[in-house]
């Protein structure tokens, strides 16, 4: 086996996984706003796509525990969080582009978020090993 020595890109995993911890806190908080509060997300209907909003609270609480897992796995250097991350940073790009109607700004942002991410795990992710 070759040891493969880091660069100074190996940052971008230690970003990542900050990042995703972020993530996974904000659609904790997302989520419970959601399931506690349905009026809070300004829109003119009551469901977003098939679901009303305290549907996707709970998307969102359990993607946001799901992230915030992977991120302080990646965080460790587990190998298996890098597949994991990618694959949540995906799940998450979908369910908040489904949630830009109730919650643009909120989406959008997360969108980026998930977006480095991806970047991250996909191009600097064999480094932290």
């Amino acid at each position: 086996m070759v040891e493969r020595k880091s660069t100074g890109w190996v940052g971008w995993i230690f970003f990542a996984s900050a990042l995703m911890m972020l993530a996974g806190g904000l659609n904790i908080l997302a989520g419970l706003t959601g399931i506690f509060n349905g009026n809070f997300y300004a829109s003119t209907g009551g469901e977003l796509i098939v679901f009303n909003y305290a549907s996707w609270g709970w998307i969102h609480l359990l993607l946001g525990v799901a992230v915030l897992a992977a991120g302080t796995a990646l965080l460790a250097g587990k190998t298996w969080a890098r597949i994991v991350a990618a694959v949540l940073a995906v799940i998450s790009i979908v369910a908040h582009v489904a949630f830009l109607p109730a919650y643009p700004w909120w989406s959008a942002i997360a969108i980026v978020i998930d977006a480095l991410i991806l970047y991250a795990v996909t191009m600097h992710g064999d480094e932290v090993r």
